[in-house]
């Protein structure tokens, strides 16, 4: 699930990515309101957390911007804690609005909750957990398991499983899970992705029957419930 940041302190905006990251999300960071503008409008993600004080446009008129076509979940993000101001941004459209400083257990909270409110589940299913065969994932929880039984993973193992299951079926490169669970730009002289998927693979599908991580040659890798 893949979140905009709209950000231009750069430790907040690292802490944020990192902190959204590590909980399995994909993060694109953008320090004006004109790339952050251009990045809501063009891009597709699950949900924008959107400063109020940005070089270039400010967050309101991000946001107004952006309201007039996508209809996205907005977290305003502001050390402008005035009634005034979170009713501004409110009427504007934002979801929700977090005055800083703030927890990032709170924050993330709120993420959670605006990315359940957008996902509009079918009735009995839960947008928190992720589902293929036997294969379980437990976003909140952080808990994977196949056929009920935990997979003990690392936290990136966590990560690059969650972006292959959210994405099931189809094909992801090495340069793609790089930059989206590492962050990095793919260096051919690394096997990082490589030794990743050997290890995840080896407690997702070798204690396992029917094997749901595989490898398309040349392209990359796909996690699919296939035939036999």
């Amino acid at each position: 699930m893949k979140i905009l940041v709209v950000e231009d302190e750069p430790k907040l905006a690292e802490y944020l990515r990192k902190a959204l990251t590590e909980s399995s999300y994909v993060v694109d960071v953008a320090h004006s309101g004109t790339e952050g503008r251009y990045l809501a409008i063009e891009g597709h993600y699950a949900l924008v957390l959107l400063d109020v004080m940005l070089p270039g446009l400010d967050g309101f008129a991000v946001l107004r911007e952006l309201r007039r076509d996508k209809h996205i979940p907005v977290l305003m993000l502001t050390a402008r804690d005035k009634v005034e101001d979170r009713v501004k941004g409110l009427q504007a459209g934002a979801d929700d609005y977090l005055v800083k400083p703030f927890a990032l257990s709170e924050l993330l909270a709120r993420v959670q909750a605006l990315l359940r409110r957008g996902a509009r589940p079918a009735a009995g299913q839960d947008p928190t957990v992720l589902r293929l065969a036997d294969l379980e994932v437990d976003l909140v929880r952080r808990k994977a398991s196949r056929s009920g039984q935990r997979l003990d993973l690392t936290a990136k193992e966590f990560t690059l499983l969650t972006l292959l299951l959210r994405r099931h079926g189809q094909v992801l490169s090495r340069t793609a899970l790089a930059e989206q669970v590492w962050d990095m730009n793919f260096d051919s002289n690394t096997n990082v992705v490589e030794v990743a998927v050997r290890r995840l693979r080896s407690k997702l599908d070798d204690p396992f029957a029917k094997k749901l991580l595989h490898t398309v040659r040349g392209m990359g890798y796909v996690l699919e419930d296939r035939e036999a």
